[in-house]
């Protein structure tokens, strides 16, 4: 498809099919219409960019709610080895795509032209070879390019802005989001300005607005403002002790609006709710940030007594989307009006609209990410927009609604008994698996150095938006640079962690004596196995599968009536002791930067000693596989014998069950990670989860479960069955009763009907 009405063609007669035949969420449909590289040498190719540009319009005119994206990289592919032409190339395509419509894409964030900043002949002959606006264009464009050789982002600092104004320097700075300078001519512009809060309210303010209109606009992308936002908290920290000094009584600052956030309680992930607090104090709005592990009735009464403007509720792990609808529960009884926003890694517009939304009359929104944020609160914050904007958003969750209930009508799960039936079965009589050489809980505090080698570097540079295959990336012509600096600096931090001692780590691992009876596995406390020490419950999946067996990971030990002597292991790992001072003492510089990247780094390390402790359980501790002798690309592709699934995550969904694993190896007391009463672990940086051994054993997701495996579920557990619809709502595959009103029990703690 090389034309727009090619692209749109087949777009659109996928959209009618996935939609009007078989029901699919267009919302969920992602449409790539190919982005070609352009001034190429050949006629035809030159309206390649034009092509997508315009096939996205249309696509997002006439195939309601479905979405685009694209491969920007593509688009330069013939300017390779001139960066700035490429950066330039990469900037002005996506400012016009996103105008089109355009949601996401593939390129280096990491490199990015500032749109507003791109030379303006450099500019012109991009847009002119974009538009395919005459035949001349890519010549010129060629002419450009030997001038910009080698030019790229990473090229030596133009100091020529220095020359400026203080204004236009303070500009400058927050634009490019450099804070070289930036203390010495804040502090000029206070000489010259009558009062140290006019500097606030006047250039940077100024170049902040400037900065939050070419974010809202697509010339420029979040890694920039996030940097344009550590250098206006260094230039706000050095005026505030002169800001209190001339303050007078009942002064304010003024602002476009107020906005609460917090991570719900029990959970503590916040950097998706930090970034969006740094994009909308980008915009001149006061961010009041609550933290982590926020109860509802704290939220509200700061809501109330700071009379905010906007409620913003952020959570990463599952249990945090009942308490956002317990928030808006609470929002409903007390009154309030102020709209809430929804985001967070677990939450989803269909959540929202079918769940949250349905408790509280005022807007209730779900925001995407950080560059929505801005324009939903703009128009929230506005009493004449709200109004507009909340009637659009609520006929478009009623909409969402309709058309979830009508993909649960027509999905269809096996019952229970006969997805048991279907489960995969093991030909015991041939298994045989070694006692563990180490018995009882195993304690280790390994240094940095040894974790260090086990640590898998490629999803740290996807943390920072560089994408590729480590070590392939630090060689890649378009993010190799940009890689290799990062890797270099996280190297250098890790050097200065390991040498201080100051972050340590932890981990504990026990072998047990188990077997499974049925969906559950028993644990003993000795070899002979009458006593039962703990019991594990399962999930299996439920949904039909062509043949193939419905897994449950009690299918992976041996059955108690084999007679064959089986074994299952737990651990907890963590590298994230001592963590929360260094984070502080690099925020109390203003040194985000440091901050994301020590946080960045203890969850390799974490991730790392969870590797590092299974190869010793598979070698020595318990000895399994004693001759493995794999090298660490391996280690990455786990092609070793065994799993170790988590809980919360696919294979064994319920959080709940990291009590029974905590409650086996004694944590706190044997490594210092505590469950919040979400069973979100602390510190963050930690990893636990069970050993299987069997060579068949294997991950799966154990997807949606209907009414009779939770009703069997609960009983297992001791629970009610609403107990167990809140734990395992994501995979609830049918609808259950209306809420009660309660708010969500404590993780493992009994219930009798509809009191927590």
């Amino acid at each position: 498809a090389d034309t727009m009405e090619r692209k749109f063609e087949i777009c659109e007669r996928s959209y009618r099919l996935l939609v009007d035949r078989v029901g699919f969420p267009p919302e969920d449909i992602i449409f790539d219409p190919n982005i070609f590289a352009v001034a190429t040498g050949i006629e035809e190719h030159n309206s390649y960019g034009v092509a997508f540009i315009e096939a996205t319009r249309r696509i997002k005119q006439e195939l309601p709610h479905a979405l685009v994206s694209g491969g920007v990289s593509n688009f330069s592919f013939s300017y390779r080895g001139t960066p700035q032409v490429r950066e330039a190339m990469h900037s002005a395509f996506l400012y016009h795509a996103i105008q089109a419509g355009m949601d996401m894409g593939i390129v280096n964030a990491g490199a990015l032209a500032v749109y507003e900043e791109i030379p303006p002949e450099l500019l012109d002959a991009v847009e002119d070879v974009l538009f395919d606006r005459d035949a001349g264009a890519t010549d010129r464009l060629t002419v450009l390019a030997d001038k910009y050789q080698g030019k790229g982002t990473q090229a030596t600092e133009d100091l020529s802005w220095r020359e400026g104004s203080v204004a236009e320097r303070l500009e400058h700075a927050l634009v490019q989001g450099t804070a070289d300078f930036i203390v010495e001519d804040v502090e000029e512009a206070r000489q010259q300005a009558e009062r140290a809060i006019h500097v606030i309210e006047g250039p940077l303010m100024d170049g902040m607005n400037v900065v939050g209109d070419l974010f809202g606009s697509g010339k420029m992308f979040l890694p920039q403002v996030v940097k344009s936002a550590r250098v206006m908290k260094k230039a706000v920290a050095h005026l505030i002790p002169f800001i209190e000094e001339e303050k007078t009584e009942g002064e304010e600052g003024r602002s476009a609006g107020k906005v609460l956030l917090a991570t719900v309680k029990g959970d503590v992930h916040d950097i998706g709710k930090n970034i969006v607090g740094v994009v909308l104090g980008c915009n001149n709005y006061e961010i009041i940030d609550l933290g982590v592990m926020v109860p509802a009735e704290k939220i509200l009464e700061t809501a109330r007594a700071q009379e905010v403007d906007i409620i913003g509720l952020s959570g990463l792990i599952t249990p945090s989307l009942d308490q956002m609808v317990h928030v808006a529960h609470e929002m409903e009884r007390l009154g309030f009006d102020t709209p809430l926003l929804i985001g967070g890694a677990t939450t989803s517009k269909v959540h929202t609209a079918v769940k949250i939304e349905p408790e509280y009359s005022g807007v209730t929104a779900h925001v995407l990410d950080a560059s929505r944020s801005v324009g939903v609160v703009g128009a929230l914050v506005d009493r004449k927009q709200r109004a507009e904007f909340g009637l659009a958003n609520r006929n478009e969750l009623a909409a969402v609604r309709k058309q979830h209930a009508g993909k649960r009508a027509k999905s269809e799960l096996l019952s229970i008994e006969e997805a048991r039936r279907r489960a995969w079965a093991a030909d015991w009589s041939a298994y045989r698996v070694p006692p563990p050489a180490e018995r009882g809980i195993v304690r280790v505090e390994p240094a940095i150095g040894e974790i260090r080698p086990y640590i898998d570097w490629t999803p740290f540079f996807q943390t920072w938006e560089l994408r590729g295959r480590y070590p392939d990336i630090l060689e890649d012509p378009v993010v190799g640079v940009a890689a290799s600096k990062l890797f270099s600096e996280a190297n250098e931090l890790l050097d200065r962690l390991e040498s201080e001692g100051r972050l340590r780590t932890g981990a504990a691992v026990g072998l047990f004596p188990a077997a499974s009876i049925g969906d559950d596995i028993e644990i003993y406390d000795s070899e002979d196995r009458t006593s039962v020490l703990a019991r594990a419950h399962g999930l299996r999946q439920q949904f039909a599968k062509d043949g193939r067996p419905n897994h449950c990971l009690s299918d992976f030990v041996a059955p108690r009536a084999s007679g064959v002597s089986d074994w299952v292991g737990a651990f907890i790992v963590t590298a994230g002791l001592g963590l929360d001072a260094i984070v502080a003492e690099f925020e109390a510089d203003h040194d985000d930067y440091s901050a994301i990247l020590a946080k960045s780094l203890a969850d390799r390390l974490a991730e790392a000693l969870a590797e590092m402790m299974h190869e010793r359980v598979r070698r020595t501790i318990w000895g399994y596989a004693s001759d493995e002798g794999l090298d660490r690309d391996a280690l990455i592709r786990e092609a070793y014998r065994g799993i170790r699934p988590a809980p919360g995550y696919p294979a064994c969904p319920d959080h709940t069950e990291k009590h029974t694993l905590f409650a086996l190896l004694g944590a706190p007391g044997s490594v210092a990670v505590e469950l919040t009463e979400s069973c979100a672990m602390l510190p963050a940086a930690s990893v636990s989860g069970w050993y299987f051994a069997h060579p068949e054993a294997r991950y799966f997701g154990v997807g949606r479960v209907g009414r009779d495996q939770v009703e069997s579920y609960a009983a297992r557990k001791g629970w009610s069955v609403e107990e167990a619809e809140r734990w395992l709502a994501p995979n609830l595959g049918y609808r259950p009763e209306a809420r009660r009103g309660s708010e969500p029990a404590a993780a493992g703690a009994s219930t009798e009907a509809g009191t927590p």
